[in-house]
């Protein structure tokens, strides 16, 4: 299966299909030079991982408007040379490829409206499509009460599930779905491709969206080169994960 629907979108491998608009949140472009100055030599291949998997996603899409949901870049108070190299590259790449790009500020976008205003383009704090909101997530608008939409669509939290096979754990992208204060929400995984992100099942959350009130009733859905599977809610991931393995010592049958 290489699309799945909830609440009306569309999950097409990393991205989101809401209407005529397609949508990828925390691309995080410039992260392996952030790295190298950390002193942590990894070689810069994500950029050209990214448009390999944003062609193949345009060419089973038709949707002719594009929403980067927040963290562009990933250089919180600066714009290093591979960030100004890369995003200027990848928004050229988007005029060619959409008729419209929507900027979503995301909490590592301090400086992305620079870039935003040298392309042409605007950084909105969130972003309508008919009946969604498209916002990064990082925190609750001051004006929630004022909310018309029904669903959410978040990223910020680089969601992933760690699937266990015998003594490995793997990490799987994943979406999330469930509720948060009467509102249907997705949160999305990150389109970076240096980390899998954070594993729902053992580390720490980083959205205000989701929390102990909701979080346990949240369901999974693992992307791998665009098939899709279903893994059922965070509480049932959380029992199976707990159960022994099913090679131990007292399940073998001598």
């Amino acid at each position: 299966m290489d699309c799945y629907n909830i609440y009306g979108a569309n999950i097409l491998d990393l991205a989101l299909e809401v209407e005529d608009h397609l949508i990828i949140t925390d691309l995080h472009l410039g992260y392996e030079e952030a790295l190298n100055y950390q002193g942590i030599m990894i070689p810069k291949f994500q950029y050209s991982k990214i448009i390999k998997r944003m062609e193949e996603i345009h060419s089973r899409s038709d949707c002719s408007s594009i929403i980067i949901n927040g963290d562009l870049k990933h250089e919180f108070g600066k714009i290093n040379r591979q960030e100004w190299r890369e995003t200027l590259q990848f928004i050229d790449y988007l005029k060619e490829n959409f008729e419209k790009i929507i900027l979503i500020k995301g909490n590592h976008d301090p400086l992305t409206p620079i870039i935003a205003k040298k392309t042409g383009l605007d950084v909105y704090p969130s972003y309508s499509v008919g009946n969604y909101l498209v916002m990064h997530g990082d925190k609750i608008p001051s004006d929630w009460d004022k909310i018309q939409e029904e669903t959410l669509i978040i990223g910020h939290e680089h969601p992933s599930v760690g699937i266990r096979s015998g003594e490995r754990m793997e990490k799987i992208k994943c979406f999330l779905a469930g509720e948060f204060r009467s509102k249907n929400i997705i949160v999305m995984p990150s389109f970076n491709f240096i980390t899998e992100g954070s594993d729902v099942l053992n580390e720490k959350l980083l959205s205000p969206f989701v929390n102990k009130t909701n979080w346990d009733d949240m369901r999974v859905y693992g992307v791998e080169n665009f098939e899709i599977f279903y893994f059922g809610k965070i509480s049932h991931l959380l029992k199976v994960q707990k159960e022994p393995y099913p090679y131990d010592s007292h399940f073998i049958d001598f």
